[in-house]
C-alpha cells in the first residue's frame, strides 16, 4: 500500500512544529534580553534580573502545560491556570513595551517578541492538542506488512467508530428517554470525556447519519 499520504502529512507536520519552535526561541531570546534591561533599570539585582524573566515567560508555560494536560482528560482547565496565563502574558507584554522608547514604532517593535512568544507556544500546544485528538479517536492503523495504512482509510474508520457510537447513544437512551452523557459514551468506548461529548453534540446536530 502506497503510504505517501502519511510521510507527506508527517513531514509537513515535522516542518512546522520546527518552525514554531525556532520562532519561539528567537522571541524567547529577545523577550528575555528586555525583561532582563527593565529589571535592571530599575534597581534589580543581577540575579534578580536574571530570574525575573524566567518566572514572567514561565507562568506562560507552566500554565498552557496545565491548560493541555486538562485537555487531554476533557476538561477546561480551570480559572486559575487560565487566569496565570492571561496575567503572565500581560506582563511579558507589558514589560517589553516599558523598555521600549516613547514612541509607538518603537514600543510596537518592543512587545514584538513577547507577542511572538505567546502566538508561537500557543500554536505548538494546539498542534499537540490536535496530534492527541487524532491518536485517541483511532489508534494509528497498519496494514499485514507494519506500514501505516493511508490517512484516507484512517478518517473512514473515523468517521464509521463516530457513527457507531452515536448508534449506541441512540439505542441505550437513559431511562427517562435521554441520551447517555457525553462521559459514559466515551467509557463505552475507551475514549476522553470531550470525545463522548462530542459525539453527542455531533449526533444532535445530524452530522453523524
Amino acid at each position: 500500500m502506497n503510504d505517501s499520504p502519511v510521510r507527506a502529512d508527517r513531514w509537513i507536520r515535522w516542518t512546522t512544529t520546527a518552525s514554531v519552535v525556532l520562532l519561539a526561541a528567537i522571541a524567547a531570546i529577545v523577550s528575555y534580553r528586555h525583561m532582563h534591561e527593565l529589571a535592571l533599570r530599575h534597581g534589580e539585582s543581577e540575579l534578580g534580573a536574571v530570574l525575573a524573566p524566567l518566572a514572567v515567560d514561565g507562568m506562560i508555560v507552566a500554565s498552557s502545560m496545565s491548560i493541555l494536560l486538562a485537555s487531554r482528560y476533557g476538561r477546561r482547565g480551570g480559572v486559575l491556570p487560565w487566569g496565570l496565563l492571561i496575567a503572565g502574558s500581560l506582563a511579558s507584554l507589558g514589560a517589553n513595551i516599558a523598555v521600549a522608547d516613547p514612541t509607538m514604532i518603537a514600543r510596537i517593535i518592543a512587545a514584538w517578541p513577547s507577542f511572538a512568544l505567546i502566538g508561537a507556544y500557543e500554536m505548538l500546544m494546539v498542534q499537540i492538542r490536535q496530534g492527541h485528538a487524532v491518536r485517541e479517536l483511532v489508534n494509528e492503523p497498519t496494514n499485514g506488512s507494519g506500514v501505516n495504512e493511508s490517512i484516507a482509510d484512517a478518517e473512514g474508520k473515523c468517521r464509521d467508530l463516530r457513527r457507531e457510537a452515536w448508534q449506541w447513544a441512540l439505542a441505550n437512551r437513559c431511562p427517562d428517554g435521554g441520551l447517555p452523557s457525553g462521559r459514559t459514551i466515551a467509557v463505552r468506548f475507551s475514549r476522553s470525556a470531550r470525545w463522548g461529548r462530542w459525539i453527542k453534540n455531533a449526533g444532535l446536530a445530524g452530522e453523524l447519519e
